[in-house]
């Protein structure tokens, strides 16, 4: 999902205020995002408020709550696209950017899960047996484009079709 990950801005504060980091993130649809989050607000240990630029823009907001052992985490996560590609085609291809975005939330969780194994390791041993995130993926992404194309161009084909019989 993070294809690359640079820290433009290091942060003003300890808390991390005023870090920005440049993103290039990809789902298994054929297509990149760019873009930028700047850290705004920070209530370590409870949370931290981000903002995206670039190909959508918004701000994201992290809760961190403990529960007895665990953590409970909420993602609050308002943006919209200015990428022109899902700007433009959302209405159409909603559902499919939908399972991407699944997709990739999946593949981030995944790999939260075994940056925290390799955090919480004892040893350099255990540390190694935790096995790496999860690659990216494009020929899923491409498949999925030509069935829908091809959905879409059936569907047209067969309205036109209609009209002209009817007409």
């Amino acid at each position: 999902m993070y294809l690359q990950v640079e820290e433009i801005e290091p942060a003003n504060a300890q808390n991390g205020v005023g870090r920005r980091v440049r993103l290039l993130t990809k789902g298994w649809l054929p297509y990149k995002l760019r873009w930028d989050l700047v850290v705004l607000d920070s209530a370590y240990p409870h949370g931290i408020t981000i903002a995206a630029m670039g190909d959508f823009e918004g701000t994201g907001i992290w809760t961190f709550r403990q529960d007895a052992d665990v953590v409970d985490i909420s993602y609050d996560w308002k943006v919209r696209a200015t990428k022109p590609l899902l700007r433009h085609l959302s209405f159409l291809l909603r559902p499919i950017f939908e399972a991407n975005h699944r997709w990739a939330m999946t593949q981030g969780e995944d790999s939260l899960v075994l940056e925290l194994a390799r955090r919480r390791a004892t040893s350099d041993v255990q540390r190694r047996e935790v096995p790496p995130p999860p690659g990216p993926t494009t020929l899923a992404g491409v498949a999925l484009l030509g069935a829908a194309a091809a959905g879409v161009g059936g569907v047209a084909y067969l309205i036109y079709r209609s009209r002209r019989r009817s007409g």
